[in-house]
């Protein structure tokens, strides 16, 4: 049989030795995580996995993109006002102008697909965020091919709950919340939570004589309901994310000073739900279906000069902008068994995607608005066998066969309808030894081909193939120093082939400015190498420490740009070489806590059409606080030394004042942050 072993979490213990209010448990809880095709407590998956809790964290987290610096080999790009495009390992989209986007990185909320739609992930009342590293070819798919995050929100409560939290900063920071939860009878619970943030963003418009123009308005509604039968739980999420934010960050000079007259918008509005239903028969087999909806009306626009009218007399003046109606729906079926008496398990599922994103772009340039409609479809089928080869070892067996069809029309007569066929696996071999779980594996993952639509590329620049990653990993998991320290380590190899990668051109107009083109086309071959670990360590009964290392090789093989460039062995763009987060937390008296974070990334390239780079960073955190029965209070603050953060970057010429020089233009990511979070319970 397999053996099972408590798993001590550091971070939810204090948080349960402070009040009991504020816990999700009482005792010291175990980590579940909820995206495998079965749940399985963290220590127990033989997968590069990290699980992090935004309620934990002593300072205010609104979204997503505030937790990844904790996050190992995980990485972001902007060019909007928060980062919705992520990268793992190395490996995921930089931004998106034109259709299609298949994301390298899938997001996933309460079995709602968000893969391309990841402005929505806010984090209030969100219980845990799962990072799978690696392909997760059986488990999800052509929209994993890196990597996934499952963002899971919190659960009805099995006593009344009634919660509001408030916080004020400095940059006009604000936000309100509240959540309700409780039982309705005996086997029906419900949960409801509201949020809403605000801030003045951090740059300042010097032509408008505003401090606003790239602001953030984010509101969040969120449901969940829980029913629970003899043999039978269903499960209903839904929520709203009204996302009202302005998008003006980049500057002629470099710095947090804009010129723009007309500054753009980055906007969404997302309605999504889900419906999952657990039903278990006699005979230890279970019977899981998951349907799930998002639909989202999308803005993003900006000033493309950067200026006004008058700035400069070779100056120009235009803006673009997006409008994007984005439909998601998911169906998945899956049968489980349990393990029998000779430890063999299987899971076998069908799994369906319809997508459907019509766009309107509205640019100075163009004679006529532009117009595309691109619809989607996936259908798979997947299978996984488990059974023990010894008491202590165990074989894993998965296999995924999938069909991805397309269909894209637009204004301008262009039309694709490509479609595909791929396979995903994965075999692994795991030994659960007396203190720690050893394994090793060889998965695939991959990644549908496509079309590039911009009118004015050669032709032999439309198209791309789809893309297959092989992983080869191993790692370690386990407690050491009479169970005081938890330690989770992997390394990895992967083979790229047909890398699809994002790069774009240059055409000058007549009257000298500068026109990008993004598209994506096809790399020979990539390797992606490296380590990961995260560690929890109670150092004494008063302090513990947490934290995460990464580290990353990577490389093109075979690889000429689109300029021309030979980047055979160069590293991939987003592919910092280390990244690294260690916290530190000291309670001096009873209640009272003082926590200092630290978390640093190296350099990476922007882009692989270019060879810009941004700057290594070391970033220092630091909160102190009171945790009374029924409230806390903490006072924070982010980026103490204020560093200059780069989390976008360009090479063209864009400044009048020298002639439109290419030179590197970058987006800078927050400066100094601090404020004071308040939060009482009933």
């Amino acid at each position: 049989m397999r053996m099972s072993r408590p798993f001590v979490c550091f971070t939810c213990f204090l948080t349960t030795s402070f009040s009991p209010a504020f816990a999700v448990e009482e005792d010291i809880e175990e980590i579940v995580v909820r995206a495998e095709l079965r749940d399985v407590e963290l220590m127990n998956l033989a997968a590069s996995v990290s699980v992090l809790r935004p309620d934990d964290r002593r300072d205010v987290v609104e979204h997503l993109e505030q937790t990844l610096g904790r996050i190992a080999n995980v990485n972001f790009s902007s060019g909007s006002s928060r980062a919705r495009y992520l990268q793992i390992r190395g490996i995921g989209e930089t931004g998106q102008f034109a259709e299609p986007l298949n994301a390298s990185v899938g997001i996933v909320l309460d079995g709602v697909d968000l893969s391309g739609v990841g402005g929505a992930v806010t984090t209030y009342d969100i219980e845990q965020i799962e990072v799978f590293r690696g392909p997760q070819g059986t488990l999800y798919g052509a929209n994993a091919l890196s990597g996934l995050v499952n963002v899971v929100s919190a659960a009805p409560t099995e006593t009344f709950l009634m919660r509001v939290d408030a916080d004020a900063g400095n940059k006009g920071a604000w936000g309100l919340g509240g959540v309700l939860s409780g039982p309705l009878t005996d086997n029906v619970g419900v949960r409801l939570s509201v949020h809403q943030h605000n801030d003045d963003g951090f740059l300042r418009n010097d032509f408008l004589d505003r401090d606003d123009t790239n602001r953030r308005k984010e509101t969040t509604v969120r449901g969940r309901l829980a029913w629970s039968m003899e043999n039978t739980d269903v499960h209903l999420t839904g929520g709203l994310v009204d996302i009202d934010n302005r998008y003006d960050a980049f500057s002629l000079d470099n710095d947090r000073h804009t010129f723009s007259d007309q500054p753009g918008e980055d906007t969404q509005e997302s309605a999504f739900g889900s419906i999952r239903l657990q039903h278990q028969f006699d005979d230890d087999v279970t019977f899981e279906t998951t349907v799930a909806h998002v639909g989202s009306e999308i803005g993003y626009g900006y000033d493309e000069d950067w200026t006004f009218e008058g700035f400069h007399p070779d100056g120009y003046s235009s803006t673009d902008h997006y409008a994007r109606d984005w439909d998601t729906t998911t169906l998945d079926l899956r049968v489980l068994s349990q393990a029998d008496d000779r430890g063999v398990g299987w899971v076998v599922g069908l799994y369906a995607l319809s997508q459907e994103v019509d766009l309107v772009r509205t640019y100075t340039f163009l004679a006529a608005p532009y117009a595309s409609t691109y619809e989607m479809e996936r259908y798979a089928g997947y299978g996984e066998l488990t059974f023990d080869l010894t008491e202590r070892l165990r074989l894993v067996t998965g296999l995924r066969a999938e069909s991805h069809n397309s269909e894209f029309q637009d204004s301008e007569g262009v039309e694709f309808a490509p479609g595909n066929s791929m396979l995903g696996g994965r075999l692994v071999l795991e030994y659960q030894g007396e203190s720690a779980l050893f394994y090793a594996g060889l998965n695939r993952g991959y990644k549908a081909g496509g079309f590039n639509t911009s009118g004015t590329l050669d032709q032999d620049l439309r198209t791309f193939q789809p893309e297959v990653l092989w992983n080869l990993e191993a790692g370690i998991k386990g407690d050491l120093l009479d169970d005081r320290l938890s330690l989770r380590l992997a390394v990895f190899q992967m083979e790229r082939r047909d890398v699809q990668v994002s790069t774009s051109i240059t055409r000058v107009r007549p009257d000298g400015s500068a026109e990008f083109i993004d598209f994506i086309g096809n790399a020979a071959e990539g390797f992606n190498r490296g380590v990961e670990m995260d560690f929890e360590w109670s150092l004494h009964p008063q302090i513990t420490m947490d934290g995460s290392i990464g580290l990353l090789d990577t490389e093109y093989q075979d690889f000429i740009n689109a300029e021309g460039e030979i980047l055979d062995g160069r590293k991939q763009a987003h592919a910092p070489g280390w990244q690294f987060h260690a916290g530190i937390e000291y309670q001096p008296l009873d209640r009272w806590f003082i926590r200092v974070d630290t978390e640093g990334k190296d350099e990476f390239y922007f882009s692989d059409s270019h060879r810009v780079r941004s700057d290594d960073y070391v970033l220092l955190h630091a909160s102190a606080g009171y945790v009374a029965e029924n409230w806390k209070l903490s006072v924070w603050a982010r980026n103490l030394t204020n560093e200059d953060v780069l989390t976008r970057g360009f090479f063209f010429g864009n400044d009048p004042r020298d002639g439109y020089t290419a030179k590197r233009y970058t987006q800078l990511g927050e400066p100094r942050r601090y404020g004071l979070t308040f939060s009482w319970s009933l």
